[in-house]
Parts: structure tokens; sequence; C-alpha cells
């Protein structure tokens, strides 16, 4: 079983918010692979399984927890599926340090301030795990907890749909036939888009909700 876990905050305040960048890209996939299927509670989230086409089962997760407890679902499905971190999962995560528009997929890596991230580290124990990251842009003048929860404008919305398309098409790949493969072919920044592009990493605000 490969588990694809997209991050974000639940509930209906967060809904389409740049934090949720994750939950969004996880949605489409389940729309890909899974239209009318029922999504179930478990493992402190919700999740669904989709058949990808070269990979067999997936498991499609969004943790029920805030962001930064995301390594409570993440954690437990590993332990019941017996999966390698290494191979078997995928993190779908925003990513201020990349314009919008763009995406980025590692093998591995620092949280780089990301609470999610820091938190899937801790319960995982490892750092070695791929994370698939969506570009939300770095703030211009609110603070950067105020940017992450905010919702896109129209303008970075228009630039996102290509981007969460990409996203999908590379977790596809990743699932179907490995990181090596789905970097090769996925990370690309797009040619314009918004916020400063960068690194790696992101220097997120400690709230709890980041």
């Amino acid at each position: 079983m490969k588990l694809i876990v997209g991050l974000g905050n639940p509930g209906r305040d967060y809904d389409r918010t740049r934090h949720n960048a994750g939950f969004m890209a996880v949605d489409r996939l389940a729309r890909r692979h899974a239209a009318g299927a029922i999504a179930r509670g478990q493992f402190h989230a919700m999740t669904l399984e989709a058949a990808i086409p070269g990979a067999g089962k997936c498991l499609l997760i969004k943790p029920n927890t805030y962001m930064n407890r995301s390594g409570l679902a993440v954690g437990e499905a590993v332990r019941f599926y017996k999966c390698s971190p290494v191979e078997d999962v995928l993190i779908i995560v925003d990513e201020v340090a990349l314009p919008v528009g763009s995406i980025r997929l590692r093998a591995g890596g620092s949280a780089g301030g990301h609470n999610g991230l820091a938190d899937i580290e801790r319960a995982l124990g490892t750092s070695d795990y791929p994370r698939l990251r969506i570009g939300v842009g770095e703030p211009e003048f609110a603070a950067r907890r105020d940017h992450v929860l905010g919702r896109f404008t129209d303008e970075e919305s228009t630039a996102l749909e290509p981007a969460l398309e990409r996203a999908c098409d590379a977790a596809e790949r990743w699932a179907a036939e490995g990181v090596i493969k789905a970097m090769n072919e996925f990370n690309t920044r797009a040619a314009s888009g918004w916020g400063k592009p960068a690194g790696d990493t992101a220097d997120d605000s400690d709230n709890p909700k980041n």
C-alpha cells in the first residue's frame, strides 16, 4: 500500500487557504481515481483507497488534526500497513519558499520550519520520506502565519490550478515508478510565479496551526 498524504488544517475556516494546498491536491487525486467512493475515518484522518495505474492500491490521507499534529495520522498509517517511509509514503505540503505555480519533489530533507513536516519527522523517527511541495509564495506585507492561513488571491488561484494538476501527475508518477523518475520529470519551476523563488526550506511561524 502506498500512502499519499495531503497536509492542511481541517474545518471550513481553513478551506482553500494556502496552508491547505496539500488537501487540495489530494482532493484532486480522489476525483481522478476514486470518484464516487466514500471516505472513511481512520488513523485520525479521512482516508480513501484509490487505484492509480501502474501503482496498484494507494491510500489517500487527509489528517483530521491541525497541521502541527500531522504526524499522528501518518505514524498510525505507516505502522498499520508496515510501510517504508522511504519507498511508500509521499507527503504533499505547501511551501512559502516557492512561487505560486511551482512544485518541487524531494526524496527527503529538513522540515524547513514547517510544523506539519516536523511532526511527521518526529512520528516516523526520520526525515527520509518523499515530500512534494506546492508553492504558495512568500508574503509581501502580511506576517507569514497570516499569509499561509489566508486564501489565495484571484491571480494566485489562476497560477495555482496548473500547479495542482502537475502535483497530481507527479504523485501518480511517484506511486508508479518511484521518487527519482518523478523528480526528473517534474522538478521544474513555472516560467513566472508569485513570491520569491528560493531554496528548499521555509521558516513558518510556530503557531500550532502552522
